[in-house]
């Protein structure tokens, strides 16, 4: 296994003898500018492509998808959702459900004597689901004008999105959005099946809607949550995954893999995605890079510079 002793002495300042970074050297008869600087090549076995995980590709076309970051909160589904209200004005004479009990369609809620007839009758859900409300105690007097109980069916939830002005424009019915909370790894993903056309006049924002299925109620209404909305996806020439990206003597490069070793190369970036961003110049369909692991080679590069093995 090889040892991780460059780069210590790297962190350490220390200078150590390695033949690992090689100036190109210039084959005969071949013409050089006097001011032009040499290559600088890393050269690694397999075993430390292994090791150090570097990974290397052929560059060619991609796909760079953009997204927008949305808060959002989950919301009880209002088209599933039951306000429980008495036939009836009168006393309550029992409570037989209470906040968090699943309930069935047509089950007894609360028994209520009429103030009209002096009987008493069975207040009732129409639909199934979970109280989670409730505003009636025993001996309580309740009208027709008063909810007593709140059902929700939360098979299904909204997840309301806050959209601010400034992305209004960006944001659309159709568009794929994983929903994803802070403090764990559930994550989902929907599409915006809503836009509200109009501006809230104290907020400022818009609300967009995406449906979420809830069979396993990993989805509890009151959660923050965060979307990442799918705005823009380009099919692109050349693309590649952020983790090739470096930042070298104050350039963007991906290090290129040749015949001689890994060597860096400057490139001029286009449409840029979470994961992998458009190249404009700087590497061609067909030649390969390295894709991930390339902080091994900048580092083996830093200290051949470090060391004044190469003056820049």
């Amino acid at each position: 296994m090889r040892s991780f002793a460059p780069l210590m002495a790297l962190a350490l300042g220390l200078t150590l003898a390695a033949p690992v970074v090689a100036l190109a050297q210039e084959e005969p008869g071949e013409q050089h500018d006097d001011h032009e600087e040499p290559a600088e090549i890393v050269r690694l076995s397999p075993e430390e492509l292994a090791e150090f995980g570097i990974e290397v590709t052929t560059a060619g076309p991609g796909t760079v998808e953009r997204h927008l970051s949305l808060p959002g909160e989950v919301q009880p589904n209002a088209d599933q959702l039951a306000h429980i209200v008495p036939r009836y004005s009168g006393i309550v004479v029992e409570v037989r459900a209470k906040i968090g009990d699943v309930v069935s369609k047509g089950q007894v809620l609360a028994i209520i004597e009429s103030d009209e007839s002096l009987n008493t009758y069975e207040l009732k859900t129409l639909i199934a689901g979970t109280v989670i409300d409730k505003h009636i105690t025993l001996g309580e007097a309740v009208s027709r004008d008063g909810v007593t109980f709140v059902i929700a069916d939360l098979s299904s939830v909204w997840v309301d999105l806050t959209v601010y002005q400034r992305d209004l424009a960006r944001v659309m019915v159709g568009q794929t959005a994983v929903i994803q909370t802070a403090h764990s790894n559930t994550n989902h993903t929907g599409s915006i099946s809503y836009v509200t056309p109009v501006v809230d006049e104290a907020t400022r924002t818009a609300t967009a809607r995406v449906v979420l299925p809830n069979r396993e109620s990993a989805w509890r209404p009151g959660m923050f949550v965060t979307a990442m909305v799918l705005v823009e996806r380009a099919s692109v020439p050349v693309a590649v995954p952020r983790t090739a990206l470096h930042t070298f003597e104050g350039q963007t490069v991906v290090f290129l893999a040749t015949d001689e070793g890994f060597t860096p190369r400057s490139v001029e970036l286009g449409l840029a995605g979470a994961t992998h961003v458009e190249i404009l110049a700087g590497l061609a369909p067909g030649e390969r890079y390295v894709s991930a692991g390339g902080f091994t080679v900048k580092a083996e590069l830093a200290k051949e510079s470090f060391s004044g093995g190469h003056g820049h």
